[in-house]
């Protein structure tokens, strides 16, 4: 079942926390987990540190008491900032860590924190987190930091002072500040598809996203395409960029020149994909295929060859990335890279709750496979 706050307006988005601001909508609506299954086991407040150091030694070295010691790692407010900063150095400096225990939870809660979520895209993370939160009992908290790939510090002293289960970051990630604050109160993380490189020791799920890129750039050469333009994502995104990565070695396998003019950046969202496929297909040159960063993208560039006369796909063709449920309905439906996101976000839980309850998975980073799905909006080129 799914409960909590959902609101927000077209002109006004603001970092929240259980509280989520869609641009479009006005209305009111509910959002979270809840189960009545096994509760997972969490952690103690006391702990020590792999330098030995107790909370109450960390408290003798930063000449505070053991209480205010435990307010700082349960994000209270009622310390001075300058205690708050002492103490959190000790903690990070002797890397101090809760001990964990067996037995009822603190909390119940699981964290989930989006980049946006003004999209089809995200609520398919939500249905997959949703599915594994229900079977073990948890409660979602879900989170947008506003289109920064970063969550913000008061989204960190509210994940601190809720101690939840763990935290998953969608597109999002962490700084080190942020991560040491995390590890220090024994709270961990899972990143869904990181936005950069997550480095080696951060547990993440993603897709194979070069693969998928290449697919899809493959089966319009393998329609007889040769002039092939690709609206991708943001480039900051390690996502975007591993896509077009696989597109250009599609091309370069099959002995295609690549040419820079046919690639134009966008953001995911549908008005990148109109804006970028009118440019792209106003040219006397056009491009007789056009791959998209994903299917929303994909959906801008169907009206931007409506308005220009172009049918789909006779005069051009199309290929998305996602396999959203809206590809099966848009005409023609959209042949697309399918990104296997509630799976993706399945997986994403139980790693988390695999850490939460002191395991040590054999994989930390895991790449879920890709696989075309074709439709009806790719075709050979007009004779």
């Amino acid at each position: 079942m799914i409960t909590g706050n959902l609101s927000g307006s077209c002109d006004r988005r603001q970092e929240t926390s259980g509280r989520i601001s869609f641009p479009f909508w006005s209305r009111s609506a509910s959002i979270s987990a809840m189960s009545t299954a096994r509760e997972p086991r969490l952690r103690s407040e006391n702990g020590s540190s792999p330098s030995g150091a107790t909370l109450a030694e960390i408290a003798r070295a930063a000449g505070v008491s053991a209480p205010t010691v435990s307010k700082v790692l349960n994000g209270r407010s009622d310390v001075a900032p300058a205690t708050r900063l002492r103490v959190e150095e000790l903690l990070q400096q002797h890397e101090y860590q809760p001990r964990r225990r067996s037995g009822p939870a603190p909390s119940s809660l699981l964290d989930l924190v989006f980049h946006e979520l003004e999209s089809p895209w995200a609520m398919e993370v939500i249905r997959g987190v949703e599915a594994v939160a229900r079977d073990e009992g948890l409660s979602l908290v879900v989170s947008e930091s506003a289109g920064r790939l970063s969550p913000g510090q008061s989204w960190v002293d509210a994940v601190l002072a809720r101690r939840p289960v763990g935290v998953i970051l969608v597109l999002s990630d962490l700084d080190q500040a942020q991560r040491d604050q995390l590890t220090s109160r024994g709270i961990p993380y899972v990143v869904i598809d990181p936005a950069g490189d997550p480095g080696h020791d951060v547990p993440a799920i993603g897709a194979t996203n070069w693969q998928g890129g290449l697919s899809a750039a493959r089966h319009l050469l393998e329609l007889g395409h040769r002039r092939i333009g690709v609206i991708s994502g943001p480039a900051r995104m390690m996502c975007s960029r591993a896509r077009v990565d696989g597109y250009r070695a599609a091309l370069d396998t099959a002995g295609v020149t690549f040419d820079e003019s046919l690639v134009a950046e966008g953001d995911f969202h549908h008005e990148t994909g109109y804006t970028a496929g009118l440019e792209l297909l106003s040219r006397p040159n056009r491009p007789t295929a056009i791959c998209t960063g994903n299917d929303l993208q994909a959906l801008g560039l169907y009206e931007a060859a409506r308005e220009l006369g172009l049918r789909i796909p006779d005069d051009l063709s199309v290929v998305g990335f996602d396999d959203l449920p809206l590809a099966r309905w848009v005409g023609p439906p959209l042949t697309t890279v399918r990104q296997p996101l509630v799976e993706m976000a399945e997986s994403a839980v139980r790693l988390l709750l695999d850490l939460a309850r002191g395991g040590a998975p054999a994989t930390r980073q895991l790449d879920l496979a890709t696989r075309l799905v074709e439709r009806s909006s790719t075709a050979p080129p007009a004779a």
